[in-house]
Formats: C-alpha cells, sequence, structure tokens
C-alpha cells in the first residue's frame, strides 16, 4: 500500500489538493494512506519549500501549486 502525503499549513489550496487527491486515487483504483500533514517542522524537513506539496512513498512529486485531478492521476499512476 501507498503512502500520499498533502503538506501545507491548512489553506485553502492545501485542502483543495487533499480533496483532488482523494478523487484521483478513488478514480484509479490505487489503494493508500493519505495523510494530511500540517506541522511546518515536517514539512520543512521533507524539502518543501512552497505548499501545497505532494510526497508520494516519502518522494517529493510535486509543489507550490494545485494540479487538476487529471494531472494527479498521471502523478500518481
Amino acid at each position: 500500500m501507498s503512502t500520499v502525503q498533502v503538506l501545507g499549513p491548512g489553506c485553502k489550496n492545501c485542502q483543495i489538493l487533499y480533496e483532488r487527491t482523494q478523487q484521483a486515487t478513488q478514480e484509479i483504483g490505487l489503494s493508500c494512506q493519505i495523510e494530511k500533514i500540517t506541522d511546518m517542522e515536517t514539512i520543512v524537513g521533507l524539502g518543501v519549500l512552497s505548499t501545497p506539496a505532494l510526497v508520494v512513498d516519502g518522494a517529493l512529486r510535486l509543489q507550490g501549486r494545485v494540479p487538476t485531478v487529471e494531472q494527479l492521476k498521471e502523478i500518481l499512476a
């Protein structure tokens, strides 16, 4: 099972990314655990310079923007 982390302080864009990530994983049938990380020390420790960000299985895949559901499907596939 994959681990997907949505990182951000809890702003509107962070929430949108979280919701779109949930939708994308459901649409592609990805079995994963989605975590919402808001602790700034943890976020910085993962090398994130701009939020929102997306980490998949420990690899930073996206930061500083909110992709569409279709773009997320490509990132997660």
